[in-house]
């Protein structure tokens, strides 16, 4: 079996006293399009800078493309396409100036995937990208990142500024990318519905904590949603963790999400001394992929 492209191991970082990741443990296989997600301020951008060596991890291991990622050199570099916020940097450049610029640093550089994604925007090549929108400015830069021919592809939070026709377009890019070279892709994104039938690995980050890491099959089969139909927000139950994952309060239903069996449900909410007729008449109801990373996650 091939060492894991990406691979984190008890990962901590904090910024000052305030510990951001605690323990952070997952690896991203060859191949395939692995979605880093969790809610603001769970710790995906600060994983990111870990793995791409800007910030120093307090302890544990991290590496990328079997090198430590505190120490990746600039031929490792070259093998790893980055998106972040305010990539472009040189904007007062035209397209055609922007491409010209950037291509010289990659060996693989292939000018027709740019152009391929680019000339679906209908804008002229002499255009600065200061007089973009923020869409066009992102489709410029996710061509950019796709024209380097990278082995690993991180992306964080790939669809800002992309409209939903955009955000759809780029997905399918990388899915024909992945399929064509066999590349990695790791992304965070903040639309999390639409990456349903695009993602083969799920990593979700709680509060700087990995919650769960598999299959995007596993993760929708996974996770179950119960439903207890109590009027009033009469109950007063926490999730535990482990057997219940969360639970959100309305005002006619608790909702509790586990991947635990309805049986194991029930006896959980015997032992916190729920009435038994309530108890009686728990039912699951299905949830999709977003339904699911919203539920073990919360809400708020």
């Amino acid at each position: 079996m091939s060492l894991p492209v990406v691979s984190c191991r008890q990962l901590r970082f904090s910024r000052g006293k305030t510990e951001v990741l605690h323990g952070i443990d997952f690896s991203v296989p060859k191949g395939g399009i692995v979605g880093l997600l969790g809610k603001n301020g769970a710790g995906k951008s600060t994983t990111i800078g870990v793995l791409m060596g800007y910030l120093a991890p307090d302890s544990g291991e991290c590496t990328v493309l079997g090198h430590p990622s505190t120490a990746l050199s600039e031929d490792v570099r070259e093998r790893i396409g980055l998106l972040h916020e305010g990539f472009i940097q040189y904007n007062f450049m035209t397209i055609e100036e922007i491409e010209r610029f950037y291509a010289p640093f990659y060996k693989k550089w292939d000018s027709s995937v740019f152009w391929d994604l680019v000339n679906r925007m209908n804008i002229p090549k002499n255009r600065r990208i200061t007089r973009l929108s923020c869409g066009q400015r992102s489709q410029i830069t996710l061509g950019l990142i796709l024209a380097q021919q990278a082995e690993l592809l991180i992306l964080d939070d790939f669809s800002l500024g992309l409209d939903v026709g955009y955000r759809r377009l780029f997905l399918e890019f990388l899915r024909s990318y992945v399929n064509k070279t066999n590349a990695t892709v790791l992304l965070t994104s903040h639309v999390v519905g639409e990456l349903d039938e695009f993602l083969d690995q799920v990593i979700v980050i709680k509060e700087g904590r990995v919650l769960c890491d598999e299959t995007r099959a596993d993760f929708t089969a996974k996770y179950h949603q119960y439903i207890l139909p109590v009027k009033g927000g009469a109950l007063h139950l926490e999730a535990d963790g482990r057997d219940i994952i969360n639970i959100e309060h309305d005002p006619d239903r608790a909702s509790l999400y586990s991947a635990q069996p309805i049986e194991v449900v029930r006896s959980w909410l015997m032992t916190h001394h729920v009435d038994a007729r309530a108890i009686d008449s728990l039912y699951e109801s299905p949830m999709n992929f977003e339904d699911t990373f919203v539920g073990i996650t919360g809400r708020y």
